[in-house]
Parts: C-alpha cells; sequence; structure tokens
C-alpha cells in the first residue's frame, strides 16, 4: 500500500517550505549564476527555473520524486530554454562524462540517502572548470544546536522525506574533490535546527 503522506502530503509541504521569502532570495542569488548547459540535482517542482539567466543554454533536472517533477514540467513551459526532466536519483546518473559547464544543487544533499555517492557523480558528469553552485541547510556552527538537531534529527527523517539536519555539504564536496571557491553560511528566519544554510560555489579542479 502506498504511504499517503508521502504521495500526497509531503509533496506540497515540501513546496510550500521551500518558496518561503529567505529561501528565494538565496535562489535568486545563486541560480542566476548559472551558465551553458546545467545540470539540476533535485530539481523537485521546479522552483529553481525561474531564477536562471540568460547565459543558460539547457537545463536537465533530475529527481525521482514523481509527484514533484510534475510541477516542474509545468513550470519549464515558461522558459525559453529546453528543460527536460528525468526521474532518476543523483545517486546513479546515466548521463555522460564532463557533460555540463554547471551544476545546481539547491537543498538536496540533506536528503539524498547517499551523498557521497551522489557527490561523486556530480565530480563525473561535470566538465573540468566547470562550475558547482550550492544552496543547502545542515549542522549548526553552534555546539548546543547541534545537540538539538542531533536529537531531532531521527524524528525530523520520517516526517521530512529522509531529509537530514546535520550534514555539511562542503565537506561531502571536498571530499569528492571540489574546490570550494566562496562560501557563506548562517542562520534565516526559522527554527535554528532547521534554518542554518550553508551556501556557494565549487569548481572542477
Amino acid at each position: 500500500m502506498p504511504n499517503l503522506y508521502e504521495k500526497y502530503v509531503l509533496p506540497r509541504l515540501i513546496d510550500a517550505a521551500c518558496s518561503q521569502p529567505p529561501m528565494s532570495k538565496l535562489r535568486s542569488r545563486y541560480v542566476s549564476q548559472a551558465t551553458g548547459e546545467v545540470l539540476e540535482i533535485g530539481i523537485g517542482s521546479g522552483l529553481n527555473l525561474a531564477h536562471y539567466g540568460e547565459g543558460v543554454t539547457s537545463i536537465t533536472g533530475v529527481d525521482p520524486a514523481a509527484e514533484l517533477t510534475v510541477k516542474a514540467a509545468e513550470r519549464a513551459d515558461a522558459l525559453s530554454v529546453p528543460v527536460s526532466v528525468l526521474g532518476i536519483s543523483g545517486e546513479a546518473l546515466d548521463l555522460d562524462n564532463n557533460s555540463f559547464d554547471t551544476i545546481v544543487c539547491t537543498w538536496t544533499l540533506c536528503s539524498i540517502p547517499n551523498p557521497y555517492r551522489a557527490v561523486a557523480e556530480m565530480y563525473r558528469v561535470l566538465k573540468p572548470g566547470g562550475q558547482m553552485i550550492f544552496v543547502e541547510h545542515g549542522r549548526s556552527d553552534e555546539p548546543k544546536i547541534v545537540k538539538w538537531q542531533r536529537r531531532i534529527e531521527p524524528i525530523w527523517k520520517k516526517i521530512g522525506g529522509g531529509c537530514h539536519l546535520t550534514r555539511r555539504p562542503e565537506e561531502l564536496l571536498v571530499d569528492a574533490g571540489f574546490k570550494i571557491s566562496a562560501k557563506e553560511s548562517g542562520y534565516v528566519d526559522g527554527p535554528k535546527f532547521a534554518a542554518f544554510m550553508i551556501h556557494g560555489l565549487a569548481a572542477k579542479a
């Protein structure tokens, strides 16, 4: 029997939560820097699509959540560049090596079951010298908040579609071979255990 919560309720919650003003502000700041052929990991309901600039020639979005990608396909119709939405996971990309100029990953690494495999795949398909744009939430820099994150995380994963509170995206990227060229972190409005954002740019060496 399908999980009705994950099929009908969770997609709406994710779309609503990820379209809040602090998130939209970060999307506008970072996604607009994408250029050339773009791969978006975890395209979800397509909330990034409105923020791509004129330097983008094509967008390939991947996400295994069919309940969300239906909305992404609808939003893609408003764009003048070609958009392909593939129902696959970032952990196993059926895409050629060195084939994208930019990879965009926003609020995705928190919920991928095997983030190490996913970032290794991103590294593989990004062109040498290509740019990785990441905007994520994760483990706080404050030890007292981290304690709360670790306590809440088991329940949070169940209600948030596998979302982890204590991952650090920049550490995952460095482990995969990326070089961080810019990074910022800090809280946005909301409960501190879920509002610590880490965002920036990385390059394929």
